[in-house]
């Protein structure tokens, strides 16, 4: 397969390479999903634009509340960042559950947005932290909630022209709690059947606020409305916590495919949101 290469180090140099219409060109940033393709012939790109070079898009910050990760930023260094555990702890969770130590050190945040796979592992945990993507062209910087962003199966809102350069989000306050869980076909190295993401924020007890979001069960990651507001006012108390887990597999609305069945889908979703929220209640 013969496609041309073309390295870049700056973000001014790939947006002013981006600038082109070429519906060939593919992105390379860690590589762990494109090259994998590349090589089991599924996509054949005329070109391959690496910007694994761009120190920049490598930092993670926080200014005012708002944490800043760019879009190089790999799984690894997500789920090794205090920072972050502090922060973002769905997030870390979920990046630590990403492939192998290979995978994790290699892949990025970026590429796993741009990818849009509704089992991607960091994107629920992104979902409950309110996360927005930042795309910059030539034409100047736009930001985009991730719910508008991610819009089907491996598809995006993201322009040709267009390069995603950073994730942004509140962090954790205080009172927040959070938690990723996800069940594969084994424990290591497997592609998620359903994962739930989840932080509530606890005031003397009881949930002020709830936010949860589910993966692999529908074409993207889905919140649970119904769920949210039932937890919304409560306790977690066993049986509180029972009746959220039977609400959200109703919301679940799961697929069947490859993976796995639908209604073992919903129910696993729930399951883990019961299994996530009593691990909550018992530290507090």
């Amino acid at each position: 397969m013969k496609f041309n290469y073309q390295r870049v180090n700056t973000v001014s140099e790939a947006l002013e390479a981006l600038s082109g219409n070429n519906e060939t060109r593919k992105i390379l940033a860690g590589g762990t999903d494109l090259l994998v393709m590349i090589q089991e012939h599924l996509i054949s790109p005329g070109e391959l634009l690496d910007i694994s070079g761009i120190e920049e898009l490598k930092e993670i910050g926080e200014d005012d509340g708002m944490i800043r990760l760019g879009a190089l930023v790999t799984h690894g260094r997500i789920a090794d960042s205090p920072l972050l555990r502090e922060k973002a702890l769905p997030l870390v969770e979920s990046c630590g559950e990403v492939g192998s130590p290979q995978i994790r050190n290699l892949g990025t945040i970026g590429g796993n947005l741009v990818m849009a796979s509704p089992s991607g592992d960091s994107i629920p945990a992104l979902y409950v932290l309110g996360a927005e993507v930042i795309l910059a062209s030539n034409e100047g910087e736009r930001s985009i909630p991730i719910e508008e962003f991610l819009i089907g199966v491996k598809k995006s809102a993201i322009r040709s022209d267009e390069l995603l350069v950073a994730v942004i989000f509140p962090g954790m306050g205080a009172d927040d709690r959070g938690f990723f869980r996800k069940l594969g076909q084994r424990k290591a190295l497997a592609i998620s059947k359903v994962s739930t993401a989840a932080i509530v924020s606890l005031r003397d007890g009881v949930i002020a606020s709830a936010r949860i979001a589910l993966g692999a069960v529908a074409t993207t990651v889905i919140r649970t409305p119904r769920t949210e507001s039932f937890l919304v006012g409560q306790p977690l108390t066993p049986e509180v916590i029972s009746e959220a887990a039977r609400l959200c597999s109703e919301e679940s609305r799961a697929i069947t495919d490859i993976r796995s069945n639908a209604a073992y889908r919903d129910e696993m979703a729930g399951l883990l949101l019961s299994r996530g929220l009593a691990e909550i209640a018992e530290e507090n």
